[in-house]
């Protein structure tokens, strides 16, 4: 599997399908055969044993995929069933629905339940539903989701947005998915997550040429891309060949998301690293983290020596909004530094905006991104790509928007999106890390876009890494020991 794939919204995937049809002998009618085989081929290697198939058809096109998989399976001795709303209203899917009953295929109006089944083909509505459902199609898919089968979603899971990857109302939870010509962009952030199962794609025999000039919505990257980025050092390295980062934060009672933020900058491979904190936590941390330097920083003269000496700022981690955060970030701002700010950080310049140097790094998640855009969480979560894009355009730098599937945003770039993660990471501290590996990798002087990509990419992949024993329960120290082994992928291969 390639480290990075490209992903489509939902206009680029029309434009696809429309070119991808007019290469065909049988145009659109044969990339609908090729689809529904596909699919069968899909079903044959993940569930060889299913003898009783239920697909659920939708009256469009992804109904027509649908009718195609089922005459297959009919053919190949299966028991099978289409549950249907209505017929097929779309010229391609009626013409499958009458290949499938000319093998003796059997249809049946839905009724309220779905058939036993050994697997439940999802075909109802793909990358064009662009309406609410109504009571009928709402019952249909809780029934789906109500039924013990798993679940095969064709190309989308009803419901989910392919573009967006937001849930607006019922969607098919799904164990697979299988999109069709090329990965959909929704469907590997946010909500989606929950229904899409096991992403496959399936391009159709489609000719490379069919994808040019057609704009991608988003690069994915997975572990693997790590190789890309961190390189073996020179024998003659030195530290300060490898970044100065200081962490500024710790107010009172916090002093653990700052010592986190260090850790993790020594643990990627920053050559120094000081702490600026609050002087109740400079023994602990001394204590906790010899390897840091920890000094007492109370007042503005006390921070200007340290801001001389560093490379870059990571700016946030258990700063607090206090008088002496504001000061703090203040200074920080000013310094011409490059800068990462998180946390408290992005709380502060939600309260009072402000131009950023051209090389600041963000890393909300999406609370912190609803204040710097003046909306809500809800509508961060409901366009991911587009909060991000936001972001970036509104303060000129890099964005990374934490969450399921981290997307990196920066002015004229493609958005990158994160492929690794896990549940288990919703947890206090979490992102001070995060802050740390980036700060880390940027000090090393990769480009503020490739240091957020590659950063939050090391950072989910270690807490995959970290998750063996369990989701519940990980902590954000349980990722040092494998931030240090994937932050060098080529001694490890």
């Amino acid at each position: 599997m390639s480290p990075t794939a490209a992903l489509y919204d939902s206009n680029a995937l029309r434009v696809l399908e429309t070119r991808a049809a007019a290469t065909c002998a049988d145009g659109a009618s044969e990339l609908m055969q090729r689809a529904g085989q596909a699919a069968w081929r899909h079903l044959l290697e993940h569930w060889p044993r299913a003898r009783r198939i239920v697909v659920a058809c939708g009256p469009g096109n992804n109904g027509g995929d649908g009718y195609v998989l089922a005459a297959l399976a009919r053919g190949s001795g299966r028991d099978v069933r289409v549950v249907r709303l209505v017929a097929p209203r779309s010229e391609l899917a009626r013409r499958a629905c009458e290949d499938y009953l000319s093998v003796g295929g059997i249809v049946e109006q839905f009724n309220g339940a779905i058939p036993t089944a050994d697997l439940v083909v999802d075909a109802l509505f793909g990358i064009g539903l662009s309406r609410a459902f109504d009571d009928a199609a709402a019952a249909l898919i809780g029934a789906i989701n109500a039924q013990p089968a798993p679940v095969f979603a064709l190309d989308v899971p009803s419901g989910v947005d392919a573009t967006r990857g937001c849930v607006a109302g019922p969607a098919v939870v799904a164990e697979h998915t299988l999109q069709f010509l090329a990965p959909h962009c929704g469907l590997a952030t946010g909500r989606a997550l929950d229904h899409v199962g096991t992403p496959g794609s399936a391009s159709l025999d489609i000719d490379a040429s069919v994808f040019a000039g057609v704009p991608i919505a988003a690069t994915l990257l997975r572990a693997d891309a790590l190789a890309d980025w961190l390189l073996p050092r020179p024998r003659d390295s030195h530290k300060g060949d490898h970044g100065h980062v200081l962490c500024i934060g710790g107010e009172a009672g916090s002093g653990g998301a700052v010592m986190l933020c260090a850790q993790a900058a020594l643990r990627c491979g920053a050559g120094l690293v000081s702490v600026a904190t609050r002087v109740e936590h400079v023994s602990p941390l001394l204590a906790h983290c010899p390897e840091a330097m920890v000094h007492a920083v109370e007042t503005a003269d006390a921070l200007a020596p340290l801001l001389a000496r560093a490379t870059l700022l990571a700016v946030g981690p258990g700063l607090g909004q206090s008088p002496w955060a504001r000061m703090l970030l203040d200074h920080a701002l000013v310094s011409q530094k490059s800068l990462v700010l998180d946390a408290d950080a992005l709380n502060l310049l939600a309260a009072t905006p402000r131009a950023l140097p051209s090389n600041t790094i963000l890393t909300p998640h999406p609370g912190e991104a609803a204040r710097l855009l003046a909306t809500t969480t809800a509508a961060v979560q409901a366009d991911r790509f587009d909060a991000a894009r936001r972001l970036a355009d509104a303060f000129k730098c890099v964005v990374v928007l934490k969450g399921a599937g981290t997307i990196v945003a920066a002015p004229g770039e493609i958005p990158r999106l994160i492929a690794a993660g896990n549940p288990g990471m919703a947890v206090g501290g979490m992102g001070d890390v995060l802050t740390g590996v980036v700060a880390a990798l940027r000090a090393q002087g990769l480009s503020p876009f490739d240091a957020a990509s590659c950063g939050a990419l090391l950072h989910a992949a270690a807490g995959d890494a970290a998750v063996g024993d369990g989701e519940r329960g990980l902590l954000p120290s349980d990722l040092f020991s494998h931030l240090r082994r994937l932050a060098n992928p080529r001694m490890h291969r």
